[in-house]
Order: C-alpha cells, then structure tokens, then sequence
C-alpha cells in the first residue's frame, strides 16, 4: 500500500471543501433551470448543459445550478430562474444556448439583468 504524502492530503482536503461548497446553501447565485417534461421538450438539457459547462469554465463554486419544477407556462419554454443573493428573482424565458451564454456573462457574472429575456 502506498504511503499517502502531505500534498496528497491537501488534494483531498481541497477537493472535498469543493465538494462541501457545491452542496451548502453558501452560493451567491442560485440557478434553477425548469425541467418539467414541457422544459424538456423545448430544450432545457441543452441550456442546463451550457450553463454547467460556463460554470465550470469560470472556475465559480459559489454559482449553485439547480433543476427546477414545471413554472405551467409551457409557452415561454424552457425557463430559467436567477437569485442573486441580496438581490431581486429573474425568470427568464425562451432560452438556448447563446442566450443562456449571454445571461451567465452579463448577469450571472456582470450583475447586469438582460431585460430583452425576461418574462
């Protein structure tokens, strides 16, 4: 059995308080994108995807990405919610990929609601 080093436990250390940071309720933003089979249907896998991937991108542990309920608006599918902490709710509709890019980068990041997507 191989001995385990310092660095090695500082890995594991750093890993796991990653890990702890990703499932406390310590984030400064909040995203649920709405899963409901109607989401779904209008792409909401692709947008969960792309905001994972930019998340993942921008280095963010303090960005939670969660799957959310059906909202009943089937129409302005799929939906995606931003909180950010301290500030007001925004529901924002009929998103894809590229907008989904847009409102990380500007709102998620830059602070800056991008009003041409909200319901």
């Amino acid at each position: 059995m191989a001995k385990i080093t310092i660095e090695d436990l500082k890995k594991i250390r750093e890993k796991a308080s990653h890990t702890v940071a990703l499932r406390s309720g310590d984030a400064s933003v909040t995203v649920t994108v709405h899963m409901g089979q109607c989401g779904i249907d209008a792409g909401a896998r692709e947008v969960m995807k792309a905001l994972l991937e930019a998340k993942a991108e921008a280095d963010r542990s303090d960005i939670k990405v969660l799957a959310g309920e059906c909202l009943g608006k089937c129409e302005t599918e799929p939906n995606m919610t931003v909180d950010i902490k301290g500030g007001a709710s925004t529901l924002y509709q009929k998103m894809d990929v590229k907008k989904t890019h847009q409102v990380f980068a500007s709102h998620i990041l830059g602070g800056e609601v991008q009003n041409d997507f909200i319901i």
